[in-house]
């Protein structure tokens, strides 16, 4: 079977996702810092027959993100998607005056370096199979800078353009580099079809070759 990573699983937009990759004859590698949501989780999803486990790590960590990595591999098989989506800390959404050296480390650590420790361990195996797809979920200030946001807008736009590199470097492979930004919570959004649809436009960034940045709704239109 075919396997989803998904780095920063929760019960929002990750079970969603999970739930629609299982539906495609996926294995799902639930990965995450918080053992028991994440064993909640996977019993969950095994419950109504999906292929499920769960596996801890902070991406801030290298060891630890690499490890759950190499395990899924092992149990589940070679990590046919990576979905990079964890939920930055409220500290990264302080005002650019009160941003420090350190706190803009840890968030640079949390979004780009994570991400590229997360495709160094998962890359090998999807280049071999010519085959594959990275998406990254990120908020607006991916796209633009607000000063009341400072370390993300910081942060994801090193992100992204770690994306973009790969995006062209990778496309001639077979693998798909992709970006959905969702500019802003997913409940207050509004969405006409919710979190599922959301799922659904992940699923096609995987299944569907395209540019590199997809927006959920306008930057315009979002409340982050």
């Amino acid at each position: 079977m075919p396997v989803i990573a998904i780095i920063g699983a929760g019960p929002g937009l990750g079970a969603a996702v999970a739930r629609k990759f299982g539906r495609e004859g996926f294995s799902i590698a639930l990965i995450a810092r918080n053992q028991s949501k994440l064993d909640a989780m996977a019993a969950e999803l095994t419950a109504a027959g999906f292929t499920a486990s769960a596996y801890v790590a902070d991406v801030r960590t290298p060891e630890s993100l690499e490890a759950a990595l190499a395990h899924a591999a092992v149990e589940l098989g070679p990590i046919t998607a990576l979905q990079y989506s964890p939920l930055p800390s409220r500290d990264y959404l302080k005002p650019v005056l009160e941003m420090t050296p350190e706190l803009a480390l840890e968030a640079l650590q949390f979004s780009a370096l994570g991400l590229i420790h997360a495709v160094r361990a998962v890359l090998p195996a999807m280049r071999l199979a010519g085959s594959g797809s990275i998406i990254m979920i990120n908020g607006g200030t991916s796209v633009k800078a607000r000063a009341g946001y400072a370390g993300t807008s910081v942060a994801f736009p090193a992100e992204s353009a770690y994306g973009e590199m790969l995006h062209d470097a990778l496309e001639d492979e077979g693998i798909r580099v992709n970006q959905l930004v969702i500019p802003g919570g997913i409940p207050q959004l509004q969405l006409a079809n919710g979190i599922d649809g959301v799922a659904d436009r992940i699923w096609d960034l995987h299944a569907v070759a395209g540019p590199f940045r997809t927006m959920l709704i306008p930057l315009e239109d979002g409340r982050e």
